[in-house]
């Protein structure tokens, strides 16, 4: 992560494991269950694709906002991940187009990032051990003040999930009248 900030922050699993990474924003902790995506591009899509809501992403690509961010090309109506897991998190973005840096598109939505984790072994970790809850906040905090915050979080089993990510009101996409 290019920042001045260096605080040291921690990704914590619930079964107790747990990695060390520098937080892009300090003064908030996240939850949710960890998922990884694989994708080398589109990052900006998957943040806000709803099928991802409420969950700890893991990016597996090593440059998360290189390109930055552009409204239009958002899958949703903001962001829908709980938090971000990354290795390099660029506050610098290339695309003249991008309207922000991803920092602060996450300052905006009030969503927290870690980077600077070997993001190989968090996968490689959690495809051996399952899926389960995680939580990320700083390293002042002690493993188990994040556990047992952890505990407190719900199984994403059975979750009614779809009335927090389906629109509110019917609209069309396209020309109504065409056939």
């Amino acid at each position: 992560m290019k920042s001045t900030n260096d605080i040291e922050g921690l990704l914590v699993l619930a079964d107790g494991q747990v990695f060390t990474g520098k937080l892009a924003s300090p003064d908030i902790v996240t939850t949710g269950e960890i998922c990884f995506n694989t994708g080398m591009t589109g990052y900006q899509e998957v943040f806000t694709d709803p099928s991802y809501y409420g969950q700890i992403l893991v990016a597996t690509h090593v440059h998360i906002g290189n390109y930055g961010i552009l409204e239009s090309e958002s899958e949703s109506n903001g962001i829908k991940i709980a938090g971000l897991v990354c290795r390099s998190f660029e506050d610098f973005f290339s695309r003249s187009a991008s309207q922000t840096g991803v920092r602060e598109y996450f300052k905006k939505h009030n969503i927290l990032a870690i980077s600077n984790v070997d993001t190989r072994a968090v996968v490689r970790y959690i495809r051996s051990k399952g899926a389960m809850n995680a939580i990320i906040g700083p390293a002042l905090a002690t493993k188990e003040t994040l556990l047992a915050q952890l505990e407190k979080v719900p199984s994403m089993a059975g979750l009614e999930l779809s009335s927090k990510v389906s629109t509110d009101i019917s609209y069309t996409f396209g020309d109504e009248k065409a056939k």
